[in-house]
């Protein structure tokens, strides 16, 4: 296939077409984020390189088969000010949808966040299509939910109109636990230093990923985030309350979904862990939010040096988190060990957070080699 590859970032499309077993004839990828580009080069240097999307009508490029692409979401974005389509980066949707009727390839697969639903009935227009909803959850330890629009294995209704036909990928039940890096050498000791890579690692069983047993003796590893929350009530987002800095914790084994703010998403670790309500009372519940004393909250920059402290009828207890490592990164992503090791740490976290799951695009590539395509 001749693929057509925008807002390439570090090439994960690619990827995940050797990952289908689909042969790519040629790969012409338009992208200008350096670093994405310099991870790209190194693990596909025959890549054709075509600059920016902006100046398409200047490309000169054979006819794709197929074009793939992850327009900037951050207008669309719930965690975003929610411009939509009135975001200059979101509008760059309308270049694709006119990169796709130029060409008419045979396949075309676009992706984005979650939105709105005018935001979204309006891309669905304009690709003649409705949108899957795939979470990565499915095929990684990471919770992130995405739209695709496609016509790969689209079915037509009684009208002529299309409809989508991907189906969901088979869950794998792969957890945060399944996917850290040699858990003895990552951890947190009570001095807040990392462990040496002597130090063995607390005991590991089947339910590890569910948290401590009935003796609260075992390491728990959950995923969580720091975020500004109003104490007294948690769930508003009214502007103007106090809030204080707070680690969240999910409770279902899986990480957030990876984003470019390293803060989004750390890996917890504990022996004795204190559970909170949303009315800031410690108890053992299901709740799992937990706030930082005020002093502390200055040391919120997710170093590795940081141990938040929490309260409980005034007695302090420590709770240990850390960063996702760049390779647990690339694993949430589905992509190899050290896909990404050519550029910086904060450079990779970047450009994986802005990257696809690749097993998810494999999986939606996989439908093409099926007889109903294309009718």
């Amino acid at each position: 296939m001749i693929v057509l590859s925008l807002f390439d970032g570090i090439s994960a499309g690619h990827v995940a077409f050797d990952r289908s077993n689909i042969q790519v004839k040629k790969y012409y990828a338009s992208e200008i984020d350096k670093y994405a580009q310099i991870i790209s080069e190194k693990n596909y240097p025959d890549i054709i390189r075509i600059g920016d999307i902006r100046n398409w009508r200047d490309w000169n490029i054979e006819q794709p088969d197929i074009i793939i692409g992850g327009s900037p979401c951050q207008g669309f974005s719930f965690a975003g000010k929610r411009l939509n389509l009135e975001d200059p980066r979101s509008r760059l949707f309308f270049v694709f949808r006119d990169i796709v009727r130029h060409y008419n390839p045979k396949y075309f697969l676009l992706e984005n966040v979650r939105m709105d639903k005018e935001s979204e009935n309006i891309i669905s227009r304009e690709m003649g299509i409705q949108p899957t909803l795939i979470n990565s959850a499915l095929v990684s330890a990471q919770n992130r939910q995405r739209l695709y629009w496609t016509n790969i294995n689209h079915k037509k209704d009684l009208f002529g109109d299309m409809l989508p036909g991907i189906e969901q990928p088979k869950d794998r039940k792969i957890y945060l636990k399944d996917i850290i890096e040699t858990p003895g050498t990552r951890i947190l000791n009570n001095n807040g230093n990392w462990k040496n890579k002597n130090d063995k690692s607390n005991c590991i069983d089947a339910n590890y990923y569910k948290g401590v047993d009935n003796h609260a003796q075992r390491t728990m590893i959950k995923s969580g985030r720091i975020v500004g929350r109003n104490p007294e009530n948690p769930k508003s987002r009214k502007s103007g309350l106090p809030t204080k800095q707070q680690l969240e914790i999910r409770k279902d084994g899986k990480t957030n979904c990876l984003t470019s703010v390293q803060k989004d998403n750390v890996v917890c670790h504990t022996k004795n862990y204190i559970q909170y309500d949303s009315s800031g009372k410690g108890h053992n519940s299901q709740d799992m939010r937990l706030f930082f004393k005020e002093k502390k909250s200055n040391n919120l920059n997710v170093s590795h040096s940081s141990i938040p402290k929490l309260i409980e009828n005034e007695t302090d207890n420590e709770y240990q988190w850390r960063k996702l490592t760049p390779i647990e990164c690339e694993r949430l992503q589905t992509i190899d060990d050290d896909f990404t090791n050519h550029v910086s740490n904060s450079q990779r976290y970047k450009a994986l957070g802005n990257s696809w799951t690749v097993d998810v695009i494999s999986h939606i590539l996989n439908h093409i080699s099926k007889p109903e395509v294309g009718k």
